[in-house]
């Protein structure tokens, strides 16, 4: 998921989006576990994203402490 699109989501929705990625970790490292995992690059992907949506988050608060 690109930058460019999360800042295009409202705040609902990004926090939606959080919640099924956080989901999908979830699921993924289950599977990574008990072995059934086919892409294990899946985990840092998802990672990533969860880390784009926080920083962009915390952008978007500081922006409206400010204003």
């Amino acid at each position: 998921m690109k930058a460019n699109e999360i800042r295009e989501m409202n705040s609902e929705e990004q926090k939606e989006k959080l919640a099924s990625l956080k989901e999908e970790l979830f699921n993924l490292r289950f599977q990574h576990a008990t072995g059934q995992l086919e892409n294990p690059m899946r985990i840092k992907e998802v990672k990533k994203s969860i880390a784009r949506i926080k920083t962009i988050q915390r952008e978007q608060e500081l922006e409206t402490a400010k204003a």
